[in-house]
């Protein structure tokens, strides 16, 4: 039987058979009404907060990205898909919400995948007040395309030579790595999106 808030709009069967083993209309009623407003209401601020962080997140992986493409890339230019960088921020904002402190006992390591070998690009902390509950290992993975590195053997044979002016392109793929930094079981979680 579904609870709503009226009792006109219940099967009479269902009705009468309450009334057979003692309750009353008027209690019935109010259990109903009572379970309407005991279902909490979103809490805007908590919503936005994520919704701010989750953001601010983003914004330091694009960061980093832009920050690792000239240095430890060697890449002119860096395509991201669109909402990659959202999509994982939001995973590391749901693997932080079981931790003692959150996010902000969050280390992240940052890397890239490129030909099944993994490059370090960069180690953010996301509070450095705070001590490390759990570390994140994020892996980015390059997009497979041979037409990238078929223009890349063109300009390589020309006056474009330069390491610089290659693009990399990544994929929508990418792994998460949790590992829990408290525990004696060293609980370790990969999750492959």
């Amino acid at each position: 039987m579904v609870a709503t808030g009226s009792l006109s709009s219940k099967n009479p069967a269902c009705i009468s058979e309450l009334l057979d083993h003692g309750f009353h209309p008027g209690s019935l009623l109010n259990d109903f009404d009572y379970w309407d407003y005991v279902v909490p209401e979103p809490n805007l601020n908590e919503v936005m907060f994520e919704e701010t962080t989750c953001q601010s997140l983003a914004k330091m992986l694009e960061n980093c990205l832009s920050k690792s493409k000239q240095t430890k890339l060697g890449c002119s230019k860096v395509l991201v898909p669109e909402n990659l960088t959202q999509r994982i921020a939001q995973d590391v904002l749901r693997l932080s919400s079981t931790e003692p402190c959150g996010l902000r006992g969050c280390v992240m390591h940052v890397n890239l995948e490129i030909e099944n070998v993994c490059k370090k690009l960069d180690r953010i902390v996301c509070d450095s007040s705070v001590v490390p509950t759990f570390e994140l290992t994020l892996v980015f993975k390059q997009e497979n395309c041979s037409w990238t590195s078929f223009k890349d053997f063109f300009f390589s044979r020309g006056r474009f030579s330069s390491g610089l002016r290659r693009t990399l392109i990544l994929s929508s793929g990418f792994r998460l790595v949790k590992r829990k930094l408290y525990s004696l079981i060293g609980t370790t979680v990969i999750e492959e999106c």
